[in-house]
C-alpha cells in the first residue's frame, strides 16, 4: 500500500493531507458531540482536555522527528513546529509581534469556530482546552518556553480579528 502512495502526484498528496485533516477534525468533533450528549458541555470539556493534554505532546514530538527540531528548539523550534500541525492546513495562523524572548500566535482563520459563525451559533468555548494544548505543545518542543492567552472563546475579543491569540516567551 505504501508504495501505491508512494507513486502519487504532488497535488493528489496535498489533496489527501487536507482530506486528512479534515476528517480527523470531523472525527475530533462528532466525539465531543457524543461527550457532550451523553452527559453535558463541562464533562465533555473535561473529557477533551484530557485528550488533548495528552495529544499535544504526541503531536509535538512526531513533529520534532519528522522535521529535524531538536529538543529545548527554543522559540525558532516552536514556530516551525506550529506549521506543522494537522490543522494548520486548514486555518489561517499569523506570528505577530516577534522579538528575541517572545512571539505571539494567532488563529485568524479557525475552521471549527468559522462554521458556528456561519451557523449563526455561539463560539465554542475552547479556552480551557486551548490553554493544555498550546502550553504542552510549547513545553514538548522546549519546557523553558511559557504560553499565555491573549484571548480565545469565550473572551469576548475572541471572533473579531482573530478566534485565539497565544503569546510565547522564554528565559535564558
Amino acid at each position: 500500500m505504501a508504495q501505491d502512495i508512494a507513486q502519487l502526484d504532488h497535488a493528489t498528496l496535498v489533496g489527501m493531507l487536507e482530506d486528512f485533516a479534515k476528517n480527523w477534525l470531523a472525527h475530533d468533533g462528532l466525539w465531543f458531540q457524543a461527550a457532550e450528549q451523553k452527559f453535558d458541555m463541562q464533562t465533555a470539556i473535561e473529557l477533551d482536555t484530557t485528550a488533548w493534554e495528552r495529544f499535544t505532546v504526541i503531536e509535538a514530538k512526531r513533529i520534532m522527528a519528522r522535521h529535524g527540531i531538536g529538543e529545548n528548539a527554543g522559540l525558532e523550534g516552536l514556530k516551525r513546529a506550529l506549521g506543522f500541525r494537522l490543522y494548520a492546513v486548514l486555518n489561517t495562523q499569523e506570528i505577530r509581534n516577534e522579538t528575541e524572548k517572545s512571539f505571539e500566535f494567532y488563529m485568524v482563520d479557525c475552521r471549527v469556530q468559522s462554521a458556528r459563525a456561519r451557523k449563526q451559533m455561539p463560539l465554542f468555548p475552547c479556552k480551557s482546552v486551548g490553554l493544555v494544548e498550546y502550553a504542552g505543545f510549547a513545553k514538548t518542543i522546549d519546557p523553558r518556553i511559557r504560553t499565555e492567552c491573549i484571548g480565545c472563546p469565550p473572551d469576548e475579543q475572541a471572533g473579531k480579528e482573530y478566534y485565539c491569540g497565544w503569546r510565547f516567551s522564554i528565559e535564558g
